[in-house]
């Protein structure tokens, strides 16, 4: 019996011992993540919520799709991917067309929602460490008025949301002016600038220099001409016949002053920082220039030979990969940049591919245009163009990376096929990064060109199986010097622009210019178009000058390239671009098979989709739509 009763009592201390046990695991922490009350307690998990919120930058410009094929830098080669919904002009607020999560709507108010979740919460925040604090709240309003500015110059006004919405509560609002918009985001960027003004932040993040250089770009283009309604009315009866106006720039106010705060802006931005190489008073050499506009757009990271890490000071707010964080599987923390768009004769599949009207707008070396018009041009027409084209452009022999790591010993030459060439007199062969290519018949250019630019020249780096580094610029002091240079401008101060516009100028290995008033200001805008190109610079800036007709909407040119063999030569096994063998033909032609571009002036602005206007009863619709 009692036996039986110690065996009754173990039986009872051990029930017990369970249900306390299971009241002490339903009173636990969750391992897996951490509450909204924890987290504005601990310096260290208040910075891991503010990091979270740079994942609304993406990879940048850099995804398989660019904003540079929805301009008239490039064209997207791969069909099916929507992208001529928009260069058509179909797109509808039911039918978007592709659209990159960069500024897609509901994307970025996701963002926001977590920068105003971080400003609240980081007021009433208890760990005691005042210099983070502070800085986290710069780089949460500096976030939230970038992604703000993505909005803005997208769709124009948005509805302002500074407060973090709850469940159950009314998300009708309303968008406000687009004056109210600028005044927003250059306030965030004001007080940014001073939360952050001495901090010292880590690779990658947002800087009081950030905070100034996006203010310079919202107000450049808070003051150009799609932006001023009077202005914009005039050139556009769609923009002439919509009813809110103010959703889409200034209906009155002081356009001069608006130039004049914009250049103060930019001014601010020269001020504060040097750039890179812009203190030259003569133009470098041809080769250093195409190093030097290479070195700037690996932003100081390539280990290939002859770049200069010294041009990282160029890059005001960039996305940063590191290698430490690459493991090699999908979705890691490297791009695919080169893999994305190199030419399929290094099993790489040319997505965004420059289109003949850029080439073309390159300036010969002694600052002449170029001419298909002029013989001697036409007949040589990669020869002595602006050094900056041979940093950006893949043309046919140019010299590129060892083919052989990738594509066997076929091309010891090194050099990009793009055309076709008689291998005997009458008989062509396609060159090896042509869409007839041994090697790879898809995948391939339709232009007869490809991007060099931001794809690292490092002959150690196989675009095809290996990824890169290489930082993204969102924000770089040329763009601020040009952005100070447009202003000036316009505000008929043309020697100051003439003096900072030859400053790039000498970078690039291109001879002073002497021209004022108009000439002026398209000398300046083609500047701009060649030195920040894919930068995801002019899809915009073409708008904002309210010349998208005749530049995004022409048709599509390529070219077509033939070596034929001169009297008495013999083709070189295996083909190797050779002038004293070989006479180059170059013919240009529209194609329309790939996209029938055209403009509408609807495309001004992009639709709000037609999901948000039915969540959101308030919203209303863009113009042409």
């Amino acid at each position: 019996m009692k036996k039986q009763t110690i065996c009754n009592l173990c039986i009872l201390a051990g029930l017990v011992l369970v249900g306390a046990c299971k009241r002490d695991f339903l009173n636990t922490v969750p391992l897996t993540s951490i509450s909204s009350a924890v987290t504005w307690t601990d310096a260290s998990l208040s910075e891991a919520f503010v990091t979270n919120i740079y994942n609304g930058l993406g990879n940048g410009g850099w995804y398989e799709q660019q904003l540079a094929s929805l301009s008239d830098e490039a064209v997207f080669v791969h069909p099916g991917r929507n992208i001529n919904v928009v260069n058509e002009g179909t797109l509808t607020p039911s039918n978007l067309g592709w659209i990159d999560a960069t500024y897609e709507w509901a994307n970025m108010y996701s963002y926001i929602r977590s920068c105003n979740l971080a400003l609240e919460n980081l007021k009433t925040a208890t760990f005691n460490d005042p210099v983070i604090n502070a800085r986290l709240q710069g780089e949460a309003r500096f976030l939230r008025a970038y992604y703000y500015q993505q909005l803005l110059r997208y769709y124009g006004a948005v509805p302002l949301v500074s407060r973090s919405y709850g469940l159950n509560q009314n998300y009708s609002i309303a968008r406000n002016t687009y004056e109210e918009c600028v005044n927003f985001i250059v306030n965030d960027c004001d007080s940014a600038a001073l939360l952050l003004g001495g901090k010292t932040l880590a690779n990658g993040r947002a800087t009081q220099l950030s905070a100034i250089a996006l203010k310079s770009r919202v107000l450049l283009y808070a003051a150009s001409d799609l932006h001023d309604v009077p202005t914009a009315k005039a050139k556009s009866a769609t923009i002439s016949g919509f009813a809110k106006p103010e959703l889409l720039g200034y209906v009155s106010g002081d356009r001069a002053a608006r130039w004049k705060t914009a250049q103060t802006a930019a001014k601010a931005v020269l001020d504060a920082t040097s750039g890179y190489m812009l203190n030259l008073t003569a133009p470098l050499s041809s080769t250093a220039a195409t190093q030097a506009y290479l070195s700037i757009a690996m932003g100081g990271a390539s280990k290939a030979p002859g770049m200069d890490a010294a041009a990282a000071s160029e890059l005001l707010f960039k996305r940063q990969f590191s290698p430490d964080l690459y493991t090699g599987g999908p979705g890691t923390d490297a791009t695919s940049v080169g893999l994305d768009n190199g030419p399929n004769g290094y099993h790489n599949w040319a997505g965004n591919v420059p289109i003949q009207q850029l080439v073309d707008d390159y300036e010969m070396m002694d600052g002449s245009k170029f001419s298909w018009s002029d013989p001697a041009k036409a007949a040589a027409p990669y020869v002595n163009r602006d050094p900056r084209f041979y940093a950006s452009i893949l043309y046919d022999g140019a010299n590129w990376k060892p083919r052989e790591k990738i594509s066997g010993n076929v091309d010891p030459a090194n050099q990009i096929q793009s055309g076709s060439y008689e291998s005997a007199p009458g008989k062509l062969i396609a060159g090896l990064d042509t869409r007839q290519s041994s090697i790879e018949n898809w995948n391939a250019s339709w232009s007869g060109y490809y991007m060099r630019k931001f794809i690292d020249p490092d002959p150690a780096v196989v675009d095809n199986n290996t990824r890169q580094y290489i930082p993204y610029p969102f924000l770089r002091y040329t763009e601020a010097v040009l952005n100070y240079v447009e202003a000036s401008i316009e505000l008929g101060q043309d020697d100051v622009a003439r003096t900072w516009l030859n400053k790039i100028r000498f970078r690039s290995g291109m001879p002073a210019i002497t021209l004022s008033g108009d000439a002026l200001r398209q000398e300046y805008r083609n500047e701009r178009r060649v030195e920040m190109v894919f930068e995801e610079q002019r899809y915009h800036d073409a708008r904002r000058w309210m010349i998208a007709t005749e530049t995004l909407g022409r048709k599509l040119q390529f070219i077509n390239v033939t070596g034929t063999l001169k009297a008495g030569a013999t083709a070189p096994v295996p083909y190797r671009h050779d002038e004293s063998v070989y006479k180059y033909n170059y013919i240009t032609y529209f194609d329309n098979s790939l996209e029938n571009r055209t403009w509408i002036d609807k495309m001004y602005f992009r639709p709000i989709s037609r999901d948000e206007v039915n969540k959101n009863a308030k919203l209303v619709q863009n113009p042409g739509y």
